[in-house]
Formats: structure tokens, C-alpha cells, sequence
């Protein structure tokens, strides 16, 4: 079983993966992988899991509002993201990788990370804490469900515009069923400048996964400041694309030239 496991774990992995998936939650879906191998379990069974997991999750971050609650409702979110994990790594196990089952998974994605930002504000509103002015807000202070009206806007418009600047017809290219098998390759040399601007989107991307670091701000009772940090970098990650939205689509079209 721990020798298939390793095998599965070898052969599934993502190129460009997060640390915390690398080492600690792909060696564990790895498991989960080998033993769903042996059934007629599908990869988009495993997706469906997955977003009924963290339903119950959110559920509990919003109704189990003493600081051992949260460590549960993490728990429960945690088990949830391991099946995220195994669910392409069954995929890519037992060649039944696709753009359907990728698309699905991520569409799931997207409900997931719109469903952390309400439960967050929404377990802030029963237990106060820290508010956007770094004052502390009651329980029960309606900021905190205007500030989850608004998180929740942000996270979905970035979701919106994730979907829009990926389509063929903007990005030039399109996904095929081989980019699903992936493998870890050696990555090719780069200067040192594109090194630190490398390791600088790494720690960003790490900070917005939040499943990463999630656990420690429940460990040390501050998922207030998680909340705030979710949405600030959502809300960066979307300033920056329009940006680039309004540099392509609003230059002035030149005129056309006299034949």
C-alpha cells in the first residue's frame, strides 16, 4: 500500500505546485488515490466530495464559534482540499484526464473560494475581531457583514476575470487533454532578477492559498486578519487585471489607412 502510494505520488505530480501540496497534502492524497484506484470511484465523484466537505466546513467556521470550533471547521476544510488534490491525481492515475473534469473541478474551485470569504465574515460577525480600521469590532457589528458583501463580490469578479484573460480567444491558445497529465520536469536556468521575481509570485501565490496557511492563523486565533489579507489580495489580483483589460481593450483604434 505505502510502496503504491509512493508510486502514485511519483507519477501524478503538478509542475509548479504549492510547497504545502508538495510535502504534506499530496503524500496524503496520494493514500486516498491508491485506495479509490480499487474502486469504481470517479475523479468527478471525488470533486462532488470534495464541495460537500467544505459545505459542512463552512457550516461549521460560521456555527462553531468558540477558538476550538475553528480548528474543527479547519479540519474539516483541510480533508476536503485532500480530496481536491486526489480527485486530478486519480485523473491523471487512470488516464481518464479531461478538459470537462478539469473544468468541473475548477468550477468547484470557484465555489469554494467564494463560500470561504461569507463564512469567514460570517464567523467574524458572531465572534468579532479585528476590523479593517485595526480597531476590534463587536460581535454582532454589521461591519463585518458589509465587509463579507464586499469580499464575497471581489472573490467572485477575480473569478470572473480568471475566467475571461483564460479563453482562446484572448490568450491565443488553447488547453489540451496532455497539459492534464503532468509531470515535475527540471526547470531551466534564469537569471537572478527572474529568480527573485520567481520567488516573490511564489510567496504571493503561497499567501492566497489559502488552504497553505489556513490552519495557522486558526492555531493562533486570528482568522480575522486571515479574512482581511483573503480579500486585499483578491482585491490586488483584480486591480492588476484590469489594468490590463483597460491597456488592451481601451487604446484608441487606429484609423483605417487610405488605399
Amino acid at each position: 500500500m505505502i510502496g503504491e502510494a509512493r508510486r502514485i505520488y511519483t507519477s501524478t505530480r503538478k509542475r509548479h505546485d504549492q510547497l504545502f501540496n508538495t510535502y504534506v497534502m499530496r503524500p496524503l492524497a496520494s493514500a486516498v488515490v491508491a485506495l479509490a484506484a480499487r474502486t469504481p470511484v470517479t475523479p468527478n465523484q471525488l470533486t462532488l466530495l470534495n464541495l460537500l466537505v467544505f459545505l459542512v466546513a463552512s457550516a461549521l467556521l460560521v456555527l462553531l464559534d468558540e477558538p476550538s470550533g475553528a480548528l474543527i471547521a479547519i479540519g474539516v476544510l483541510e480533508i476536503s482540499y485532500c480530496l481536491d488534490c486526489a480527485d486530478g491525481m486519480l485523473a491523471r492515475h487512470k488516464g481518464l484526464a479531461s478538459k470537462e473534469g478539469h473544468l468541473f473541478d475548477f468550477f468547484t474551485d470557484e465555489l469554494k473560494a467564494t463560500l470561504l470569504a461569507g463564512a469567514l465574515a460570517g464567523r467574524l460577525y458572531r465572534t468579532g475581531g479585528l476590523g479593517i480600521d485595526v480597531s476590534s469590532w463587536a460581535p454582532g457589528d454589521p461591519r463585518f457583514l458589509i465587509a463579507g458583501i464586499v469580499a464575497v463580490t471581489i472573490v467572485a469578479s477575480a473569478i470572473s476575470l480568471t475566467n475571461f484573460v483564460r479563453r482562446p480567444e484572448l490568450s491565443g491558445r488553447a488547453v489540451t487533454v496532455e497539459a492534464y497529465y503532468e509531470s515535475v520536469e527540471q526547470p531551466a536556468k534564469r537569471s537572478p532578477v527572474a529568480r527573485l521575481g520567481g520567488l516573490v509570485m511564489t510567496f504571493l501565490r503561497f499567501l492566497n492559498h489559502y488552504p497553505s496557511h489556513i490552519w495557522i492563523f486558526a492555531l493562533v486565533g486570528r482568522l480575522d486578519l486571515l479574512f482581511w489579507m483573503y480579500m486585499g489580495l483578491n482585491l490586488l489580483y483584480l486591480a492588476r487585471g484590469w489594468l490590463g483589460l483597460v491597456l488592451r481593450f481601451g487604446r484608441p483604434t487606429a484609423p483605417p489607412s487610405a488605399g
